[in-house]
């Protein structure tokens, strides 16, 4: 797996990929350190991350969109796929590359506090606080590219599909809120959402009585949490989309709040959509 992600990370920069990535966020992060804080004389460093945060959504297609795309298009994905390394390795050894590229960027950023703190007392718990929020954050959305550049052989498609789905996720606080949050509509999507896992199922193990058990368990576990307790269906679709509100659980880390609960949540994120691609891969092994 090391081999992977050296391969990976020197990939970057043999080509403008790397460059182009690490010189959009350090341009950006810099334009707003100069803005929010040194032209006003402003000890607050948190607001540059913060604001930097859609612009590194913005910029992540570039860094994911050949991760698995490149592969395909070259026909090299056989050799990867037919390779002795599991593909779990593979899969964190290319997702490992990618986020160190990222995580050297994020580090030269951390000069900008220590000019801050030439001008005066800065609070560093909530600056290393920040950091680490948006490393969580940004190690999330490479996450979630890595796997829509598994699913095409087209590097423009991987960039724009990736870009389209972070910005859904990004909006996805202002969408639960136009979503229905009666009983009834909660318990109709509960049921769309277990035949929706009965299909996954299916689709890796083309076996229906695996799937078909999946549903049937799913089917009466919802009809006995609506037996026991209806209520539970009230705003049960928000609640489940309130899952892929990425952006909502940054704002700890931006108002310099460390908590375990946002940190268990992107690692969980991380770790569902690294699955996904795997099994992806897995589906391109055996089809």
């Amino acid at each position: 797996m090391v081999a992977i992600i050296k391969k990976e990370f020197l990939t970057y920069f043999k080509s403008m990929t790397g460059y182009v990535f690490m010189a959009s966020l350090l341009f950006f992060v810099g334009l707003f350190f100069v803005t929010n804080n040194l032209l006003i004389l402003n000890p607050q460093y948190s607001g540059v991350l913060s604001s930097s945060t859609f612009v590194f959504l913005l910029i992540v297609p570039v860094l994911t969109m050949r991760l698995m795309a490149e592969e395909t298009r070259q026909k090299t994905d056989q050799l990867l796929l037919t390779s002795p390394v599991s593909l779990g390795r593979i899969v964190m050894g290319k997702y490992l590359g990618a986020v160190s590229v990222f995580l050297i960027t994020l580090a030269i950023t951390f000069i900008y506090p220590l000019i801050l703190s030439t001008m005066g007392t800065i609070f560093w718990g909530e600056i290393i606080g920040g950091y680490i929020g948006f490393f969580l954050l940004g190690s999330a959305l490479i996450a979630v590219g890595l796997f829509v550049s598994s699913l095409t052989d087209n590097q423009v498609i991987a960039a724009v599909a990736t870009f389209t789905v972070l910005l859904v996720l990004w909006l996805m606080d202002a969408i639960i809120g136009s979503l229905p949050a009666d009983q009834t509509s909660g318990l109709i999507f509960a049921l769309i959402l277990v035949a929706a896992i009965a299909f996954v199922f299916y689709s890796a193990t083309r076996n229906l009585f695996v799937s078909g058990g999946v549903l049937l368990i799913g089917i009466l576990a919802v009809a006995a949490g609506f037996i026991i307790k209806p209520s539970l269906y009230n705003g049960f679709i928000g609640r489940v989309f309130g899952w892929l509100a990425l952006h909502s659980h940054y704002q700890d880390f931006a108002m310099g709040i460390f908590s375990l609960t946002p940190i268990v949540y992107y690692i969980t994120f991380s770790t569902v959509f690294l699955y996904l691609t795997v099994r992806m891969l897995e589906k391109k092994r055996w089809s």
